[in-house]
């Protein structure tokens, strides 16, 4: 019976299993540096009587960037400082990106939520003077909501087919020469929009006549290029595998479309389509032209007379100019913003509802 003895490791893997080894910094370095830094900085700033957000947020950013590629570079060695320095760059670029939205969100929401109540949401301007610190904002509420879901209505199915014929039928320059027209019409300005409705309007009814389907009809000129662009984007998403699968057991093409391919991508599809409603809901100058911007009493009917809506409103009562006007227009501009995420909190809801069970 043979007894194999086994040898220590000798000099040679002792040093490759340490020259694998580097020391590293602590895991709360950063959190404690970043803390060290702007204290510092804050009393640094303090102490000359200039301190400011974003002269403390740019110092308190270059000094933690510097003394930590440093750091790491003395212990833990070049290609882990260089590591670091990226990693603190992608940070920087994410939080110099979010601080204009959190900075406008915090700016209307401060101006704003004094007069933002239940009175302001349920009453119009109708028979209110632009000195009286009365009236609200429902009658532009009213107008937003129809225009917008007019406009939806029209777009929604005009884009989703068009994306559809783009993915799954068109080929050669007929697919290439609707590709650049809608590219094109995605960059069009808002005022030009109006200005073909009203050109139409103008042939069909004649000169002065305003109301809220102008302003959707316009609404959806600028809406249904973004559609089809996002929803062609989803529909590519869709793996060719559950296509092919489909046809294998002989279902034809128009049903695979309907029962796969749009159902798998029901949650992208409903995304693009808040963004469209978002890249429109707050258009000024297109409902300025089409839908007028002197209506102060509620109106329902999209085909007779003006109709207000909150951007609208928003530009109305900053014309005007006031502390009144002005506090109005903040409220609105907050009921605004409030509006555009609850179309995304229902928009989400709807998607998770309608999108296939294994996508969720």
């Amino acid at each position: 019976m043979s007894t194999t003895t086994t040898q220590p490791p000798g000099p040679e893997a002792g040093s490759a299993e340490a020259s694998l080894r580097h020391a590293s910094l602590p895991r709360y370095f950063p959190a404690a540096l970043l803390a060290s830094c702007a204290a510092v900085v804050s009393g640094f700033l303090l102490a000359f009587s200039s301190f400011g957000v974003m002269p403390w947020a740019l110092l308190t950013a270059v000094s933690y960037v510097v003394i930590t590629v440093t750091a790491s570079a003395r212990v833990e060695g070049g290609r882990k400082a260089v590591d670091r320095f990226v990693t603190s760059l992608v940070y920087g670029c994410f939080l110099l990106a979010l601080a204009p939205l959190v900075s406008v969100l915090w700016t209307v929401l401060q101006n704003g939520f004094g007069r933002f109540d239940g009175y302001f949401l349920s009453v119009s301007m109708n028979g209110v003077l632009p000195s009286m610190d009365a009236g609200g904002v429902y009658h532009a509420i009213v107008g937003t909501l129809a225009i917008t879901g007019m406009a939806t209505l029209i777009s929604v199915p005009i884009g989703v087919m068009t994306a559809v014929y783009l993915v799954e039928y068109a080929e050669g320059r007929i697919k290439r020469l609707i590709t650049f027209f809608v590219d094109v019409m995605t960059g069009i300005p808002s005022i030009v929009a109006g200005l073909f409705v009203v050109a139409l309007w103008m042939v069909l009814f004649g000169p002065g006549h305003t109301n809220g389907a102008a302003g959707a009809i316009s609404l959806s000129v600028l809406m249904i290029p973004v559609v089809v662009r996002s929803s062609e984007e989803m529909l590519r998403l869709v793996p060719r595998d559950l296509r092919e699968a489909s046809y294998a057991l002989g279902v034809p093409k128009w049903r695979t479309i309907t029962k796969v391919v749009l159902p798998t991508s029901a949650a992208g599809l409903t995304t693009g389509i808040m963004l469209a409603i978002a890249r429109v809901i707050g258009e000024t100058a297109p409902l300025i032209l089409t839908a007028g911007s002197s209506a102060v009493s509620i109106n329902w009917n999209l085909f007779d007379g003006q109709m207000m809506s909150l951007p609208v409103f928003i530009y109305s009562q900053v014309r005007m100019g006031g502390a009144v006007n002005y506090e109005r227009a903040w409220a609105a501009a907050l009921t605004l913003i409030l509006t555009v995420m609850l179309l995304f909190f229902l928009a989400r809801m709807i998607g998770r509802a309608f999108a296939p069970k294994s996508a969720r």
